[in-house]
């Protein structure tokens, strides 16, 4: 077992600052009206705030090569979407917004698909079950838990309503670094993999999407969509496996009743 892979005490109250002040971009975007902005204003929006109200740093900004403080991804996007002064946020689209915060050396990352102005009912549905199936699979989470436990929750959840869970990317380990070991697979069989211990750190994103859980990667090398173009939806929280259970250290006012 890597030593890093359970936190302190200590590492886990800085992780919670961290998470606090990811939340609180969060709710700041809530405030927002997307309609007619480009992907680029908002994140240079989100880049402005942490650097400036919350004097922390965009942690997905460099790295791997990405350039930018956010992904965002929309409708038919899955996951990696990259910031666009041509891109158009539009009443009716579900938008991705996935972002990294580091605040004395500690990562948190959390994501959220906003509905934008008059949403179809599909759509809106689509984005509420993507919200469920990940707390589904957060009140999994507790010492002696295993991993499959989370992913199994997941996808029963997802398959329920009709929907497919993209298994070409997943959650993962978090920390001094923003992917760190285990890999938090949204499919599995129930107590199999990793048993969980008090102290670990790691996200849980699942990605539903309305037809096949098939995805490529478009010319860009980072946005990865749908193969059918059906829509697809995210939602993440970072996550520490407590004494009892479990604690959402991304936790948003908006999701207060769901923590319950």
């Amino acid at each position: 077992r890597p030593p890093d892979m359970v936190k302190t005490p200590d590492e886990l109250a800085l992780m919670r600052i961290s998470g606090r002040l990811l939340a609180s971009v969060f709710e700041m975007l809530d405030e927002q009206d997307l309609i007619g902005r480009s992907t680029m204003q908002v994140n240079d929006l989100v880049e402005r705030f942490i650097v400036d109200d919350l004097a922390a740093r965009p942690a997905s900004k460099g790295q791997y090569g990405f350039a930018y403080v956010l992904n965002c991804s929309i409708n038919e996007e899955v996951c990696h979407g990259v910031p666009d002064a041509d891109r158009i946020i539009r009443d009716g689209d579900i938008i991705n917004l996935d972002i990294t915060l580091e605040k004395n050396g500690f990562i948190a990352d959390s994501s959220k698909t906003y509905l934008v102005g008059t949403v179809p009912p599909a759509a809106r549905r689509l984005v509420s079950v993507a919200q469920q199936a990940m707390w589904q699979g957060i009140r999994q989470v507790k010492p002696g838990a295993h991993l499959g436990d989370i992913g199994f929750a997941i996808e029963r959840h997802a398959k329920k309503h009709g929907y497919s869970v993209v298994r070409d990317y997943c959650g993962h380990g978090i920390g001094r670094e923003m992917h760190e070991e285990p890999q938090v697979m949204n499919f599995g069989r129930p107590g199999t993999g990793l048993k969980l211990r008090e102290g670990m750190v790691f996200t849980i994103e699942p990605m539903l999407n309305q037809g096949s859980r098939n995805v490529m990667t478009q010319g860009d090398g980072w946005t990865v969509v749908t193969k059918d173009r059906k829509l697809s939806a995210q939602f993440e929280h970072t996550v520490a496996v407590t004494a009892t259970g479990v604690e959402a250290l991304t936790l948003r006012r908006d999701e207060q009743p769901l923590a319950a």
